[in-house]
């Protein structure tokens, strides 16, 4: 069975420690003990841990080793048009798991009005939801949030790929993807909201060089269509 494994924020001469609520969770709910051993990393690198001390609010371990820390086949940004909170929220969730590096929230013109500002407010919800994914899905790092921005700033976004997502007349998102695919390669993936992009949109999309592409005829939710693209992303770079 693999071992758990938990972010902290660094790591100094052989030891690391846990605080606050995440002390917490360890002492209360998993309840661990001196001499139990996990994975932590620092954001950095991956390292095999023992419990020396846990109190309920420090979780005190010593390094044992450095572990290898597995790589990203590609480097995904997700510029996520602003939906429901409870479904962006799942989005962010699984596009973590997925690997994904950066997650940044964009306003669309079809965006419900008002969730720029929100959205401003639930970063540190956000993150936490992003560190209980990675934690869950043993990412050696956390996947970068960002504030929300325009589509206008979105658009200018830099990449060896860049792709938006359309609903109507589009070619297939692997007839789109370079022939020769190299780890690290960085992509930028724009996805809409729902009811999808104003033509006003479309046209400054288009004009800013992204490439269209679709994931066939069904027509899919907004956080299905992004999570489903980066499951092509990967998959795909991983068998170049």
């Amino acid at each position: 069975m693999a071992r758990r494994r938990f972010f902290i924020d660094s790591v100094h001469s052989g030891q690391a420690r846990i605080s606050g609520d995440e002390a917490h969770h360890l002492t209360r709910v998993l309840r661990v003990e001196p001499g139990q051993r996990f994975e932590i990393s620092d954001n950095r690198n991956v390292y095999l841990a023992e419990v020396s001390s846990a109190r309920k609010d420090l979780v005190s371990f010593a390094i044992l080793e450095q572990m290898d820390a597995i790589a990203p086949v590609v480097r995904v940004t997700l510029l996520a048009s602003l939906i429901k909170f409870e479904r962006f929220e799942w989005m962010l969730e699984k596009a973590t798991e997925l690997g994904v590096e950066r997650v940044i929230p964009v306003e669309a013109e079809r965006s419900e009005k008002g969730l720029e500002q929100a959205a401003a407010k639930r970063l540190a919800r956000w993150n936490r939801i992003a560190r209980e994914a990675s934690e869950q899905s043993r990412r050696a790092r956390l996947p970068e949030l960002a504030a929300p921005i325009s589509l206008a700033t979105a658009i200018q976004s830099g990449a060896d790929c860049r792709y938006v997502l359309e609903e109507e007349a589009a070619p297939p998102i692997l007839s789109r993807l370079p022939g020769a695919r190299h780890p690290g390669n960085r992509v930028a993936l724009l996805c809409g909201p729902e009811g999808g992009w104003t033509d006003r949109e479309r046209s400054a999309i288009s004009a800013a060089g992204w490439t269209a592409v679709s994931l066939g005829q069904a027509i899919l939710r907004a956080e299905t269509a992004a999570l489903a693209a980066l499951a092509i992303l990967n998959a795909a770079w991983a068998a170049a």
